[in-house]
């Protein structure tokens, strides 16, 4: 008999504790640990979105009786507000950010920075179960050693590199590359399941190059070595690999975009509409070239365009749980999503951004690129 289940199986993104990538920090004072974070921060954070996870050493802090927001035109927010610690809300806080440090003395992390402070032997060896996956190791100073136990359940522990508290930039350039190395792969999405109802007939079938615009999309996306999935309405008839079927119905795009996250959300999705013919592999080249992985998206924009092109662009995983609470908020247009969140726009001659909808715009287009 088939198992039955209470709920939909969805693919989860990947997560630590609390963060997408986190690193605890731990074997030292809370007050080092703090003093390492905020030095390693300003040497990296503007490259990328940090935040640090603690534990508030103040006893007498009382729940506020209601939440406050004070904004400045600056930018900075200051935040008051009543927030218990819950295994699935707190990875919601921390979805957007790059990296999060976490004060392992409190918290665990699912991977660590293990400081070796002669003074701390006995609060290592407490939260051993919590040390299972060490990036590198700190010498607090010239007497600090690998305790015994930690050697024996980390037989290979002193061969990670290992550097002095004072060596900031060495151990900045370590956390980099751990960043670097955490960033979501890249797929390809091109957009074939829209309804065509001005041109009369399916886009993603237009000859432009002689073959299907579809076929030729998806061909260019995997000459860039990028894995592509065709996105489709569950009603087309399409017999190929690779298939995303629309799950958020009547959406248009922004539907087929959260459709390819909720396949597989721990993907960064390059979305590519048929309805662009112009947008060549260089494009694409240079837009792959010009992603940051720390924004919401990277998105094209006409130099003389308003706003940014949403169908010729790299979403990024934190995209997802942004674009579902729009929907939330009744707005299902990609670009409102893109204009208001934080973005970088790649600017491109506006001879790039074409959208062909009709026979005669087709037939224009046409007889351009034969030309």
């Amino acid at each position: 008999m088939k198992k039955h289940l209470k709920h939909a199986k969805l693919n989860r993104r990947k997560f630590g504790e609390i963060g997408s990538f986190e690193l605890s920090i731990l074997g030292t004072k809370c007050s080092l640990i703090k003093e390492l974070v905020k030095e390693v921060s300003s040497r990296i954070g503007s490259n990328h979105r940090i935040a640090y996870a603690d534990a508030s050493h103040d006893k007498n802090i009382e729940a506020p009786v209601y939440d406050e927001y004070v904004f400045h035109s600056s930018g900075d927010l200051k935040t008051c507000s009543d927030f218990e610690k819950n295994p699935y809300k707190d990875k919601i806080l921390f979805s957007d950010y790059d990296l999060v440090f976490i004060n392992g003395n409190h918290y665990p992390g699912s991977k660590q920075i293990l400081i070796l402070d002669p003074e701390k032997e006995a609060s290592i060896l407490k939260r051993l179960d919590q040390i299972n996956d060490i990036a590198f190791l700190i010498n607090l100073n010239h007497g600090s050693r690998v305790f015994d136990f930690l050697k024996e359940k980390h037989p290979n522990i002193e061969k990670l590199k290992t550097y002095s508290i004072h060596d900031l930039e060495n151990i900045s350039s370590h956390v980099e590359k751990l960043i670097q190395d955490s960033i979501a792969p890249l797929c390809g999405l091109v957009l074939a399941g829209g309804k065509s109802e001005r041109m009369g007939k399916d886009k993603g079938l237009l000859d432009y190059f002689g073959k299907s615009q579809r076929l030729y999309s998806m061909e260019m996306l995997e000459k860039l070595d990028l894995k592509s999935f065709l996105s489709v309405r569950k009603e087309q008839q399409i017999n190929q690999g690779n298939i995303i079927t629309d799950k958020f119905i009547g959406l248009g795009p922004f539907g087929a975009i959260c459709s390819a996250f909720q396949y597989d959300p721990n993907n960064a999705w390059l979305v590519l509409a048929t309805d662009l013919p112009y947008a060549d592999e260089k494009l694409i080249r240079h837009l792959i070239n010009q992603r940051d992985p720390s924004k919401v998206a990277t998105a094209i924009k006409g130099k003389n365009k308003r706003f940014p092109e949403p169908l010729i662009t790299i979403w990024e995983p934190r995209a997802y749980s942004i674009m579902l609470q729009f929907m939330a908020m009744g707005i299902s247009c990609p670009r409102k999503v893109l204009i208001n969140s934080d973005v970088k726009i790649v600017e491109v001659d506006d001879d790039y951004i074409v959208n062909v909808n009709t026979p005669e715009e087709f037939s224009m287009v046409k007889k351009d690129l034969e030309k």
